[in-house]
């Protein structure tokens, strides 16, 4: 007999045991009914794109992450996001969408990285982007918090925060103390500044040739405390004359008002002056979205408005805004913590189990249960002991069970079993359809 190999999964990609599959597919549809409530259209792009064509902004650390390989003649890549596909995609079928374009896209990317806790090279990222040909009105960017608020309700979570920045607002600060060329260094420092304190922070400074007078009012200015409309405030009256600067405030201060007429509700979104986001892709509003009770897992929904989203395959100006959740790392950071919050943890709703091997009346109320009331129905048909049959329910986590024998098929009541509560009752198939809908 030959060797068996060893069953084994590649180090940082993920595979689920059937119940928290149900989860994760539960928390995809739940993105995915949201994104479309939204009007939002779906878009699914090729897994693999010839390397040139993913490849023609990479550089640097992305670039060595990439899954790189060739077929016959053919140099290829597997998606390390689902922006660049999008930024392709736009070019390419311009003349055939509508705009404002505005997609959603829920699918696996593959990044090269250290494999670690948390941190996948296959992973589901869930997209949404709003594209604008030439011009995007700034009330997009206020719709997107609206659509964070809504997801996240609706994935069960009450205390969450949306912070909104505009970098604008940030380039103008630098460019108005003649930073401009140390921006990405004060921000990487400004960033730690909730973790080592100001003192810390402004010694960094120190250390990359920032003046004493810039650093007084950079920690100043990420210090800017109060609600919404008093750090608005606070910005204004800075007196900061840089054309940019300005820009950020107002387009921020119109942002926070559009989302009040979106109703979301105020605990849930603030102005924080540290958010800086990709510092070389966003050049306006930008977003990160906590979960105030697992602030340690980070941001867990992130994005922003750039100025040209298909530069490298075309000269057309397509501006455009938008959020990603990365749902894998999401997904086990809260698996870990206890703390996903669907309900659904089976597929079927109930399970019909027959006393006997008689299996006409079960195969008959399993399709009026399917066919007439949508309700998910799975029966045990093996030759098994009643315990082991609850006890597959019991496993799997179906909320009912019916059993039938043959006093059920004389009478035509059916026993139906709530796992949950131990509650048995004789009820008619219109009763039973009626119970397990109740739930």
């Amino acid at each position: 007999m030959a060797n068996k190999v060893e069953p084994r999964t590649l180090p940082g990609f993920m595979e689920l045991l059937p119940n928290d599959q149900v989860k994760f597919n539960q928390m995809i549809q739940i993105i995915q009914n949201s994104y479309e409530r939204f009007g939002f259209l779906p878009l699914d792009t090729p897994v693999i794109e010839l390397s040139e064509v993913l490849l023609a902004k990479a550089g640097g650390e992305t670039e060595k992450q990439i899954y790189r390989f060739t077929k016959g003649d053919s140099d290829l890549s597997l998606r390390f996001d689902l922006t660049v596909p999008l930024a392709k995609y736009v070019a390419e079928y311009y003349n055939d969408l509508t705009f404002p374009f505005k997609r959603y896209q829920i699918g696996k990317v593959y990044r090269g990285e250290k494999a670690q806790k948390g941190r996948y090279r296959e992973f589901y990222q869930c997209d949404i982007d709003i594209i604008g040909d030439g011009e995007l009105s700034i009330i997009n960017d206020a719709q997107i918090p609206s659509i964070i608020y809504n997801t996240f309700k609706e994935l069960g979570f009450d205390n969450f925060t949306i912070c909104i920045n505009n970098r604008k607002i940030l380039n103008g600060l630098f460019k108005s103390l003649n930073l401009s060329d140390k921006a990405t260094d004060i921000l990487r420092i400004i960033d730690k500044i909730e973790k080592i304190g100001a003192d810390a922070v402004k010694g960094e400074l120190k250390t990359i040739d920032i003046s004493s007078q810039a650093i007084d009012t950079i920690i100043n200015f990420v210090s800017i405390d109060g609600n919404v409309d008093e750090k608005i405030s606070k910005l204004k009256e800075l007196n900061i004359s840089d054309d940019t600067f300005n820009e950020g405030v107002q387009e921020l201060s119109d942002v926070i008002k559009y989302i009040r007429f979106l109703k979301v509700p105020e605990g849930y979104f603030t102005v924080d002056l540290k958010i800086a986001r990709g510092l070389d892709y966003y050049t306006g509003t930008v977003y990160e979205t906590f979960l105030n009770d697992y602030r340690k897992i980070g941001s867990v929904c992130s994005g922003g408005r750039y100025d040209n989203l298909a530069e490298y395959y075309t000269d057309k100006k397509l501006p455009g805004v938008g959020i990603s959740i990365g749902l894998t790392r999401l997904f086990y950071q809260l698996s870990q913590m206890d703390a996903i919050k669907v309900d659904k943890q089976s597929i079927a709703d109930v399970l019909i189990i027959p006393m006997d091997s008689e299996f006409e009346e079960c195969m008959k109320l399993a399709s009026t249960l399917r066919m007439q009331a949508n309700i998910n129905t799975d029966i045990y048909f093996d030759d098994a002991k009643m315990k082991k049959k609850m006890k597959y329910a019991d496993k799997w986590n179906i909320p009912f069970v019916i059993i039938i024998g043959e006093d059920e098929r004389n009478t035509g009541l059916y026993t139906l079993k709530n796992m949950k509560t131990g509650e048995q009752l004789k009820l008619s198939a219109q009763d039973v359809i009626a119970t397990i809908k109740k739930v």
